[in-house]
Parts: C-alpha cells; structure tokens; sequence
C-alpha cells in the first residue's frame, strides 16, 4: 500500500510539475549566412551570426531616432506587441491541447484594454490643450477611468463565462498568465513612453548602456570568460559580468558629453498646438550646461588637474550605467528561469542567432522602471507649463479664486510690488 501510494504521488508530482515541452524551433539563420560561415565551428558561426545582426539592429536603432520622437513611440508600440505575442504564444503552445475556450481572445481583450487606459492617460496628461479643444476627445478624458473600468469588467465577465468544469484550474492559470505579461510588458513600455516624453536622451541613454553591457559582457565572456556567474544562464560568466560592467560605465559617460550638447535630445517632447506636432526646442536646464567640478586628491596628483568640465547629466549617467549593469543582467536571468521552466531555448525565432524580440527586451523593461523612478526621484520637478493648463480647464470663478489666492501670497512674500513697480 505504501509502495503504491508513493508511485501515485510521484505520479501526481510529474503531472503537476512537468510542463509540456513547446516545440523547437528550427535554424532560421538566413541562407547566405550558413553558406558564407559554413567553414566555422558552431561557436564561432554564432559568434558572426550575433555579432552581424547585432550590427545592422543598432544601424536600425540610429534610423529611427533619426526618425524623431513619433517613431520611438510607434516603435515602442510595435516592440510590446510583439513581446506580447511571445509569451502569450508559449501559454497557448504549452496548453494548446486542452482547447481552452477564448483563452487568445481574452487575451487580445484584455492587452487592448490596458493600452487603451495607459495611452489615454498619457494623451490627456501630455496633449491637455488639443482635448480641451476637440469635444469628442474632451468627453472621453473626462469619462477615461470609468470607461476603461468599463472595458475590463466585460472582459473579466466574458472570462467568467467561459468557464468550463473540466478546465477550471488551467483557465485561471491562463488568467493569470495573461495578467503578469501585461503587467511585465505593457506597464514597463508605458513607462519607456513617459521617459521619452522627459527628454529623449532619457531614452537613448538608458537603452545604449542596456545593449552596450549584453555585448560587451558577451565579449569579455567570449574571450576571457572562465567562471560560471549563475546556474540559470550557464554560459554567463563573472568575467564577462565584471568586463561588461567598467565598458558599460565608461560608455555611459562618453555618450551623455556626446549627446549633452545637443537640444534634440535633451529638450523634454512636447506638444506644439500650434503647429500640432511634437516639438523638442527648449533653452537647456542645468543638468545639460557645462560646469566645474573637483577632483578628488587621488586624481589630482595623477592627472595635474584641479577640476574638470562636466555635465551634471553625466553624473547621473554613472547611476543609470551601474544600474544596466549590475541588475539590468536580473532581467535576463529572470528571463532565462521563465524558459527553462517551459524548457524553451528563446521566445521566438525572429531575430536569428538572437531569438524574439523578448529575448532582445527582457533587460530594457526593468530599465525603464529604474530610469522613470530615478526621473520622479531625483529630477523632476513641478511642471509650469502642466500646472498652467489644468488651471485653464477649471471654472471662471475657481480661477478667480485662485488668482486672488497667488496675488495674497505673492504680497506677502513681497514680490508682488517689486513686479508692479518693474512693470
């Protein structure tokens, strides 16, 4: 009795700890390259593989800031979807078979629900004045929260309904499933969004010294890598970590000097009402002029100098490097449990010798939550512009309210006389 109550748990053990394997998927590195690296060890054929398509994302990379803001924030769009469809993709693999009812299209629902909230509260906090201004747009701000609860609770509704006895448990893991992407990818690339809105060097920054760590850390490891960093991702070593993480530092201040001087990319994206498109003209805060800061005792006897000119951002680029560095890698690693866990090797096969688009984004998420945090941490501020425009949609009378409010305050500070007297 006892030997057969054991064969049953172990039974019970494998059928609720074994996952179903999702199907390999086969080499689809492109034709001419097998040809032309058809001579090389399968190492080095990997390396070229990496290292040629690596090259020609980064060409991408530089075409479509040069685009400008509009097409980082379609770009952005693009990328979450399709990391969506990733992970939705290997639930559907894993679970295909039990022909859970709706499960793809709740799914969709649900992704179109989140985004339909998310991007309504970015058009009505950064687009204030163009839906006061059309009557459609002003209702639907007005009303956003409550008809994005409404969306959702249909969709929550339809889920109920679909239920089915012999699928209980499996739908709700899928319920689930569904809810920790969206909450992964869509949340993470709204607030990749927001950053951009501050200035797009709080895009590119961050985002450069993510892809600048995967590849230098994969060259030091490549070449000088001995130690094994972490059993989740084997062929991650401390010698490639620690390499990855000085370049990436290094690189990280190289590239904020660089891109520092220019007003395209530090200049916060705003809305010209004007003109109705985005705009990125602006006259440079501090954080973006040069000034002089002092060396440390050490670096002054090394280098004869007192002090050094330095931007004030390139401070901050220290944090955001260290952070791509030292816990952007946990995106990664994290990543790399959730596919053994579906003994999987990549999300998808999309960018060959690379894998999905989610293999290639799994460190940028946790990134952009840090860079935003940073951002409403340590540099921003109270927003004139913002403050001015929520002003505008109160009533008269509460304006007048307030305007008697600032004039009382202003007197008593006495800077009211001093403007009446200047004026």
């Amino acid at each position: 009795r006892n030997l057969h109550f054991t064969t049953t748990s172990d039974n019970e053990t494998k059928s609720d700890s074994g996952v179903p394997e999702v199907p390999v998927s086969a080499d689809d590195t492109p034709e001419v390259l097998n040809k032309a690296l058809s001579g090389l060890s399968s190492r080095w054929k990997n390396w070229w593989v990496r290292g040629i398509l690596t090259l020609a994302m980064i060409s991408f990379f530089f075409i479509i800031i040069y685009l400008g803001p509009m097409v980082l924030m379609m770009i952005v769009l693009c990328v979450q979807i399709k990391c969506f469809h990733e992970i939705i993709t290997i639930g559907y693999s894993v679970y295909h078979s039990y022909h859970l009812p709706w499960f793809r299209t709740l799914s969709w629902y649900f992704l179109l629900c989140v985004n339909y909230f998310f991007y309504g509260e970015t058009v009505t906090d950064y687009f204030f004045t163009l839906v006061q201004r059309e009557e459609p747009l002003r209702i639907l701000s007005k009303y956003h929260r409550f008809i994005s609860f409404a969306l959702y609770l249909t969709g929550f509704c339809m889920f109920v309904l679909s239920l089915v006895k012999k699928h209980y448990r499996l739908q709700f893991y899928m319920f689930g499933w569904t809810h920790v992407t969206l909450l992964i990818v869509v949340t993470q690339s709204h607030l990749i969004i927001h950053n951009l809105f501050e200035g797009m060097i709080w895009f590119i920054v961050p985002i450069s010294c993510v892809i600048c760590n995967d590849i230098m850390a994969y060259m030091f490891g490549f070449f000088f890598g001995r130690t094994p960093l972490i059993k989740l991702s084997p062929k991650k070593t401390w010698e490639g970590f620690i390499g990855g993480f000085f370049a990436t530092v290094v690189f990280g201040i190289l590239l904020s000097y660089v891109m520092s001087g220019y007003r395209f990319f530090v200049c916060p994206v705003e809305f010209n009402n004007d003109s109705n498109s985005f705009t990125v003209d602006c006259e440079p805060s501090e954080l973006f002029q040069l000034q002089d800061y002092g060396l440390p005792p050490v670096l002054k006897s090394i280098t004869g100098w007192t002090t050094v000119k330095l931007y004030p951002f390139q401070i901050h680029s220290i944090a955001l490097s260290a952070f791509a560095s030292i816990m952007g890698p946990f995106g990664g690693f994290f990543a790399s449990g959730f596919k053994r866990a579906f003994k999987i090797k990549d999300f998808a096969n999309t960018i060959p010798g690379h894998g999905g688009i989610m293999d290639r984004f799994d460190c940028q998420y946790l990134m952009a939550t840090f860079v935003n945090v940073y951002i409403a941490s340590f540099i921003r501020g109270p927003n004139p512009s913002k403050v001015i425009q929520q002003l505008l949609a109160l009533r008269l009378d509460q304006q007048l309210h307030i305007f008697n409010s600032l004039k009382v305050h202003l007197t008593e500070k006495g800077l009211l006389p001093a403007l009446e007297e200047a004026a």
